[in-house]
Formats: structure tokens, C-alpha cells, sequence
């Protein structure tokens, strides 16, 4: 008994540490949206960026979300299931009347949640009346964070109202046996307290001028408090690693170091993993540096409407990360891999950055509105991207040429990519992609890609991209608009009036397919070698340089450690196959939280005996846990 409450006391401790501490860079799964609620919630933040992207609005409630368990887009979900008509929101989005869309939709889902509470009380049986309510309660999460966030006390109450409703609706027993009535006066009096909170917050006739569209409750807006509502991702959203996970190859390991010896380049894999070192929404959101670059590779599953134009998508400098950096332009590119990171300058699509160090800064202030990094951060950083390693390919040679294991098409293949066209200025693909050199140039090209945005303008030139590992970083292009290698050669081919034979785009593409190949481009698990066995062994990694800055007492970069893996730590645990253990786990984690509480209050014997204690139960966890 003691050992069953003790369990249950150190899980709802880490679970308190994830929930009020730092945010994990592993971010939590939400339930699936109904589809009034996923269009009102998509409105909403499509209604914050600048452009506003009507054409989205209006396909939030015509479609089903990205993901949608449901079939049908909103208005087609109303048209089946609700009295309720949407003329007056649809007039409002052909005018683009951004405050008149808001109101229009929070009016729509607080009818809708009086329409299905209506039908709860009604019910002539249970099982329509508890439907009902479980209806209503989840069109209640278009609001709830905002209430929450602005209106504790309300929310609580609203909580237990729901609470009520569910067990006042009576039950229809097994087979007649155990039948309970429903109780109309307790559905009633819980359905006064939901309905009277709607009508004064999101049923009223003119609401207050919005600056920024949110679920806030009309009566905290009109008294001027400033509320931080914790920044949401809309349905559709999908910031999580991708299945299958790629393979990391990294220089020291592929030599044979162990990463705990390298304390600087440890520092910078947790600083790749971490949100703490970008401002919000990116940080409340969990989002990192391995958020889209998961593993030095690229997320192809990474998307968030209004800033992707498809999975594998990201405009880094639109308005929803960092407004003061958002050029105004609808312009997202395909997520590129960091893989061969030092030889692949200059870095950014176009080649802008010469220096990897600049660009670092860039994403971390500009792009995702970070404190400024300090030159230690930047150097950790770096020590550990430049360790990024192309994936191993036995089918080609260290200088690029291909070997006999080689399929006869690529053969067939690397003669065209070497042989000069009289259309391409008597240059070849090598001339750009140069074998020898891990297929780059490290030079920028206008190849036509781009579509101008102006007469005369000079931004088509993009940066040459490496073919190593290209069979996994699909789509292609800048932009992501060529799905296969395939379409690339065509893409080439008659945009630039090659005069391929059917069969010689068939050697080529083999030829890229060759290259861009690797022996093991994903990490395998099995029963024992599971995914939180390599999250474990990369977390404790990196709390390992503590045994470098506590004796420098480096509070600042301490604090920013300890709050990023203790965080990782209890929300990697909810992955682990062996129950029995999470416990020790996420007792691990507050056992590294401490070492933080200690450094904040400089009590720096503490924080020694805290992490002492931290290596021998990380220890004595790895060898019982797996």
C-alpha cells in the first residue's frame, strides 16, 4: 500500500514539474477536435497573422482539418447536426471582416454549446442526454484554455458543472438491471452555470475590439487585464519526430568517442533539443531546433497550417513566431537536412549566411525571437551541428564516384550526370552538384526555379544542395514542389531542353536514387533497444556536463540545462514500455530539478549532492530499467 501511494505521489510530482515548469521539447498529443470547434480554433489563429490568409479561413469551415477523424468540414457537419445557421459568419469572411469573423464564429459555437446542452436536457433517455453532453463538452474546449487562463475561478466552476451533468443523466442499467433516472433539476441547475457564463462572455451582441484574436472571456477583455493565454498550435498541427526515426551519424562517434567526454559538444545536443533557447510561442509550444531538423534531418511530417503550405514546410519568418521578423510574404520552404553541416556553406536556401555562426543567431533571435544567445551557447552549438555526418552509403566511394554494388541503371546514369549539354552552357549536372566535393558547388544558382516577384528582381538563386541522403528528404526543390527524383530529372530535362530518351531519365533518376541512398538511414528498435532507451541515454548525456560547469558555477547555463532535461526526462518517460519503472524515472527528473532549486538559491553543496545522487540513480535506472 505505502509503495503504491509512494508511486502515485512521484508520478503526480513530475507530472507537476511538466505542467509548471519548463516546457518539454517533447510535445503532448491532444484529443482529435470536433469540426465547428477545429474551424473556430483555426479561425482564431489564422485571424493573428499578418497577411491574413482568407482563403484559409474560409477553407477551415468548408474542409476537415489536417488529421480529422471526421469526413466533412464544418459547415457540412452543421448542416447535419445542428438547427444552427453559419449565412452570417459566411458573410463576414466574403467581406474579410476580421472582427466581424470573430464574433460571427464565437456566437456560432456558444449557440452550439446551448444547442447540445438544449438536447441533454430534453433526452428522453440517457444515451441521448449523455451524447449531448459529451458534445457540448467538447465544443467547450474552444474556450476553455481562454477561460482558464483569465478566469480560474470560472473555469472551476464550469468544471464542476460538467462534472454534474455527466452523472445527473441517468443510465439505462445492463439489460434493465441497475436503471437510474436522470436528474432534470441537477442537469438544469449545472446547465444554468455554463449557460449564463456563455451568454455573458461569447453570446454577447458587440464584442470588444480584438488586437488579438484568442478565447479570452468578453468580460476580462472589457477590464483591460493583461492575460497570458499559453500559446496553442491549431487542429491540423503536427510538430512531432517522424516514424520512422532517422538515423543520427555523428563524426566522434562514428571514431569511436563517447559524447560524455565532449562536454562542450553534449551542452550543444541539448541546447539543439531545447525550447528554451527561442522565445514564444515557439518555447510554450516546445518547439526546437530538432523540432524540424529532427535527428540532422529533415521532420517531413512537420506542419502548422498558415505557416506550412504542405508537410516538411516552415515560414520561419511569417508572423506567428516572431512578428517583428515577418516579412510579410506567404513564402514557406521545405525543411532542409542538416547532415554534412560543415561542408554545405553557405547556409540558408539562398545562401545568404556565409558564416554558420550567423545563422545560428539568426534562428535563434530573429526567426524564433530568443534571448540573445551567449557566445558560449553559440559555440556549444556549433561544436555540435559541425559533428553531423553525411549517412553511410557502401554503394558510393569517399570522392563520389560509384562502386560495384552500384545497380547497372545508376551506372548508365553517372555517365549523363558527367556528360556536358550544349543547353545547360556546356556544363553538366557535376559542374554544380561536383562529386568529389559531397556533390556541392557551395555556390547559389538561378536555375528558374523561382518565381520572380517583380521584373528584373535577383532572388531566384538558390543555394546548390547536396544529393547525399535525398532518397529521405523528399519533397524537392526550395518550395518542396517536385515529390520525387523522378520529377526532378523531368523537371530538368524539359525546362532546360536536355533531350533525355525515356530511358536515359530512368538511368538518371536511378543515378540520384544511388547517391542519395544509405545502408541504415533509420534507427531500429526492438523490446530492449527501445525509442526511450536512446532518449534516456541522450538526456543523461547531456545533464553529464554538469560535471564541467558545477564546479565553473556557470549558474546561467546550469539553469538552462537543468530546466530543459529534467522537463524531456518526465515527458519521455509517458513512453516507456516497462511501466514499473516510470516512477524511478520520473523521480530522476526532480532529482535534477533539485540541482537546479539549488543553484537559484547559490547553494551550490546542495546542487553537488543533488547531481551525485542524480549519476547513481541514472545509473542504477539503466541497469534495471531496460
Amino acid at each position: 500500500m505505502i509503495q503504491k501511494f509512494l508511486g502515485a505521489f512521484i508520478v503526480a510530482l513530475a507530472s507537476a514539474l511538466v505542467l509548471s515548469g519548463p516546457v518539454a521539447a517533447t510535445p503532448a498529443k491532444e484529443a482529435p477536435w470536433l469540426p465547428e470547434a477545429a474551424a473556430y480554433r483555426l479561425t482564431l489563429f489564422l485571424g493573428n497573422l499578418e497577411p491574413l490568409p482568407w482563403d484559409d479561413v474560409g477553407t477551415a469551415w468548408a474542409e476537415p482539418y489536417r488529421g480529422s477523424e471526421f469526413s466533412v468540414g464544418a459547415l457540412a457537419w452543421l448542416d447535419g447536426n445542428s438547427d444552427i445557421g453559419p449565412a452570417p459568419l459566411l458573410d463576414a469572411i466574403t467581406r474579410e471582416d476580421r472582427q466581424a469573423v470573430f464574433a460571427e464564429a464565437t456566437r456560432l459555437i456558444a449557440r452550439r454549446i446551448d444547442e447540445e446542452l438544449d438536447r441533454a436536457v430534453m433526452a428522453d433517455d440517457p444515451a441521448r442526454a449523455q451524447q449531448a453532453v459529451r458534445t457540448a463538452r467538447e465544443l467547450y474546449r474552444s474556450f476553455a484554455d481562454g477561460i482558464a487562463a483569465a478566469d480560474p475561478d470560472a473555469s472551476r466552476r464550469i468544471g464542476l458543472a460538467w462534472l454534474e451533468l455527466n452523472s445527473s443523466t441517468g443510465s439505462a442499467g445492463v439489460l434493465g438491471a441497475g436503471a437510474t433516472p436522470a436528474s432534470r433539476k441537477t442537469m438544469e441547475a449545472a446547465r444554468e452555470v455554463i449557460s449564463l457564463y456563455l451568454a455573458e462572455n461569447y453570446l454577447v451582441d458587440d464584442f470588444a475590439p480584438r488586437r488579438t484574436l484568442s478565447a479570452l472571456p468578453e468580460t476580462v477583455v472589457l477590464s483591460g487585464r493583461t492575460i497570458e493565454v499559453p500559446p496553442s498550435l491549431p487542429p491540423g498541427s503536427d510538430i512531432f519526430d517522424q516514424d520512422p526515426l532517422p538515423r543520427l551519424v555523428l563524426n566522434f562517434e562514428e571514431q569511436g568517442i563517447d559524447e560524455t567526454d565532449l562536454p562542450l559538444v553534449a551542452y550543444g545536443d541539448m541546447l539543439f533539443d531545447s525550447a528554451q533557447i527561442f522565445g514564444n510561442p515557439a518555447q510554450g509550444l516546445g518547439v526546437a531546433c530538432s523540432t524540424c531538423h529532427n535527428r540532422s534531418d529533415v521532420n517531413q511530417r512537420l506542419f502548422i497550417p498558415g505557416a506550412s503550405h504542405q508537410p516538411g514546410a516552415i515560414d520561419v519568418d511569417g508572423a506567428f513566431f516572431n512578428p517583428i521578423f515577418n516579412d510579410r510574404r506567404d513564402d514557406p520552404i521545405d525543411i532542409p537536412s542538416l547532415r554534412g553541416l560543415r561542408f554545405t556553406g553557405p547556409y540558408g536556401r539562398d545562401g545568404r549566411f556565409a558564416s554558420l555562426r550567423d545563422f545560428t543567431r539568426n534562428v535563434i533571435v530573429n526567426e524564433f525571437g530568443g534571448d540573445e544567445p551567449t557566445p558560449f551557447m553559440l559555440d556549444a552549438l556549433l561544436a555540435y551541428m559541425l559533428e553531423f555526418d553525411f549517412l553511410p552509403n557502401s554503394m558510393l566511394t569517399p570522392d563520389g564516384q560509384l562502386t560495384e554494388a552500384a545497380p547497372e541503371a545508376a551506372q548508365r546514369g553517372e555517365a549523363i550526370f558527367n556528360t556536358p549539354f550544349a543547353a545547360l552552357g556546356d556544363r553538366s549536372c557535376s559542374s554544380c552538384h561536383v562529386p568529389d566535393t559531397n556533390f556541392l558547388d557551395r555556390q547559389a544558382h538561378d536555375i528558374g526555379s523561382v518565381a520572380l516577384a517583380y521584373d528584373g528582381a535577383r532572388t531566384g538563386a538558390m543555394d546548390t544542395p547536396t544529393l547525399l541522403g535525398t532518397v529521405y528528404t523528399a519533397p524537392y526543390f526550395h518550395d518542396g514542389s517536385l515529390p520525387t527524383l523522378a520529377a526532378v530529372v523531368d523537371w530538368f530535362d524539359e525546362s532546360k531542353s536536355l533531350g533525355l530518351t525515356g530511358a536515359e531519365r530512368a538511368d538518371l533518376t536511378a543515378y540520384l536514387e544511388t547517391v542519395g541512398a544509405a545502408d541504415e538511414p533509420y534507427e531500429a528498435f526492438d523490446a530492449e533497444n527501445t525509442a526511450f532507451r536512446l532518449a534516456f541515454s541522450e538526456l543523461t548525456t547531456f545533464a553529464s556536463t554538469l560535471d564541467t560547469l558545477l564546479p565553473q558555477r556557470d549558474a546561467k547555463h546550469i539553469l538552462l540545462l537543468t530546466d530543459t532535461v529534467a522537463a524531456d526526462l518526465s515527458a519521455d518517460a509517458s513512453t516507456m514500455s516497462n511501466l514499473a519503472a516510470r516512477p524511478e524515472v520520473y523521480a530522476l527528473a526532480q532529482r535534477l530539478a533539485e540541482v537546479g532549486d539549488a543553484v537559484r538559491t547559490d547553494d551550490w553543496v546542495a546542487a553537488e549532492t543533488s547531481w551525485t545522487a542524480f549519476k547513481s540513480e541514472a545509473d542504477a535506472i539503466e541497469e534495471r530499467a531496460f
